[in-house]
């Protein structure tokens, strides 16, 4: 099949599955996507200055412009949507291409996640299987796990604020590890900055908002990370734990009995990894999917399952996962569900 029909064939698929056709605006405001979702955008984005003197860029990722778009348009119901179009990002590989021409699916405001995640990677598979690409392989990560398993741990909560924020940083989380194992903890200068933050936003109207978020959410967070965390002794066996937990690496349809041998060896809670609907479901497709906890770190608004698909030569052509949390940061005043990926058409030409 020449590489023309891919865009043709793979949405009779979407088409099919429900999805409707969304053209998110390629052009977005380059300062609202980093405050709203991270500096991380920053390296990726090609900005300029409008006439105005404004600071737009040309979309550097397709969900992010997608939900842009759905805010913009006010939509309320379960929206299942899908986009033909190019993302526009540096590379710290002089290899990769600026321009990605991808074609991708979103489900959003579903409440049914685990079935929602299932119907994104079947789409997909089913979509690379029309255009006749054989022998892929797929690996799965869920974010989620790892923010489960520090929740679960006896640790202060500024540590665990500070692990689970960081997870997105593998070098910067390692030195985390290593100053958390020998309890060396931030500058008490920082503790003490705030202290004096928390003592000030007292005053504050509770019901007033600051980057998108009430005073009274803002405290409740500061009077958790104050609490001077160096009276910790178990340092050396939580990292152990965490360093074991993202070792695993397991076909999917081993993960739920590798899980209970790793919860029990640490006596931890037996509830911890209770929900694993979204993973079982995946096996359905294929149980040798490689399962790993240490994967799916590299795009910071993931909240759960991460998936990639390669092909033969193990080059990737599609990627997706939840992003429960994007929405908000990006506007709406509570969280909306969403889980999508995307075929990277750029790959398959090649």
């Amino acid at each position: 099949m020449k590489s023309k029909n891919y865009p043709e064939n793979i949405i009779k698929v979407f088409k099919k599955d429900g999805f409707v056709l969304s053209e998110p605006d390629v052009l977005l405001d380059s300062d609202y996507i980093i405050q709203r979702s991270g500096e991380n955008f920053r390296k990726l984005m090609l900005t300029f200055e409008d006439d105005a003197g404004k600071s737009m860029c040309l979309r550097p990722d397709l969900t992010v412009a997608s939900c842009i778009k759905y805010l913009k348009d006010n939509s309320k119901a379960n929206s299942k949507i899908y986009y033909s179009g190019q993302a526009y990002r540096r590379s710290k590989n002089p290899k990769d291409k600026v321009i990605n021409d991808q074609l991708g699916i979103e489900i959003f405001s579903s409440k049914y996640r685990s079935i929602d995640d299932l119907k994104v990677l079947k789409t997909i598979t089913n979509s690379i299987e029309k255009i006749k690409i054989k022998k892929t392989s797929i690996k799965v990560g869920d974010v989620s796990l790892f923010q489960k398993l520090i929740e679960s741990l006896k640790i202060p909560e500024r540590w665990k604020m500070r692990l689970k924020r960081h997870f997105w940083r593998p070098q910067y989380f390692e030195d985390l590890l290593n100053r958390l194992e020998t309890n060396s903890d931030v500058d008490p200068a920082a503790v003490e900055l705030d202290k004096k933050k928390f003592s000030e936003m007292k005053n504050f109207d509770q019901n007033k908002e600051i980057a998108n978020r009430k005073v009274s959410e803002i405290l409740s967070r500061f009077d958790k990370k104050i609490k001077d965390p160096r009276s910790f002794n178990e340092n050396k066996r939580i990292v152990k734990i965490i360093r074991e937990f993202l070792k695993i690496n397991c076909s999917i349809d081993k993960l739920e009995k590798n899980l209970k041998s790793f919860v029990k060896k640490n006596n931890l809670g037996k509830n911890v990894f209770k929900d694993l609907s979204t993973i079982k479901n995946f096996s359905k497709i294929n149980s040798k999917i490689v399962f790993s906890t240490n994967f799916g770190r590299d795009i910071e608004y993931y909240t759960g399952v991460v998936f990639e698909i390669y092909d033969s030569s193990k080059k990737e052509i599609a990627r997706g996962g939840r992003y429960d949390g994007l929405l908000k940061s990006l506007g709406s005043k509570k969280n909306i569900s969403a889980v999508g990926a995307a075929i990277n058409l750029n790959n398959l030409k090649t």
